[in-house]
């Protein structure tokens, strides 16, 4: 059984189970995809630091550590690596605490390659889902600041400059084609520059009177 969609897809498989590994592993690999396999989770952790892992498949009970501990390293260090869970138990618990993790699925044991590979490629598709929201919001917000930075600009050429909102975003507009640079990086140096001349010209605090010397006074009260 070899999978077109597998090709090329690294797989990390965590089971403390070695027979699991052995079959689940060499059925995984008969459908295409390459995979690492990882008896603890501190083995798992070495394979992942490599970074070539493109899905992880976590056992959920293990001896000491488990699958859930690392899937919850993973979601806290904003690992890009998605997962889903292998467990021998379904019940909302379960459900719960892989989606706090943030898995992209479980499979109930016992699982095999007919039953898994499904499981996987929504897994893929679940990502790149989420990987295309996380990057759009990162689009949002660059351009939340970018027009922050260039309304700003334009606040400061207003007051200098004594003009109206328009003609002071043309005055922008045209110094940036006259420099031959994007409008927004000529606004954020205008605001830097603006931070920084604010800073230097901010008033220095008022030094504290220094007090009397105690003889100053001692020699006062003898004259009176």
């Amino acid at each position: 059984m070899t999978s077109d969609t597998a090709a090329m897809k690294r797989l990390l498989l965590l089971d403390d189970d070695r027979l699991v590994l052995a079959t689940l592993g060499e059925g995984l690999r008969q459908a295409g995809y390459y995979v690492d396999t990882a008896s603890s989770v501190e083995e798992a952790e070495d394979i992942l630091a490599g970074g070539s892992i493109d899905l992880a498949i976590f056992d959920v009970r293990m001896p000491g550590q488990s699958g859930v501990d690392l899937a919850w390293r993973l979601h806290e260090a904003d690992s890009e690596v998605p997962f889903i869970f292998l467990t021998a138990y379904s019940d909302d618990e379960l459900v719960e605490q892989a989606s706090e993790a943030g898995a992209m699925g479980y499979v109930v044991k016992p699982a095999d390659p007919d039953r898994l590979v499904p499981a996987i490629e929504a897994a893929f598709a679940r990502s790149e889902d989420a990987r295309k929201l996380r990057e759009t919001s990162r689009q949002l917000q660059t351009a939340l600041d970018a027009d922050r930075d260039v309304s700003l600009a334009i606040g400061i050429i207003m007051e200098r400059r004594r003009l109206g909102r328009q003609e002071a975003f043309e005055l922008l507009r045209g110094q940036a084609r006259t420099e031959r640079r994007k409008l927004i990086d000529l606004a954020r140096d205008i605001v830097l520059a603006s931070e920084k001349l604010n800073l230097i010209s901010a008033p220095a605090p008022a030094a504290e009177p220094r007090p009397r010397r105690q003889e100053n006074r001692d020699s006062r009260r003898e004259r009176h």
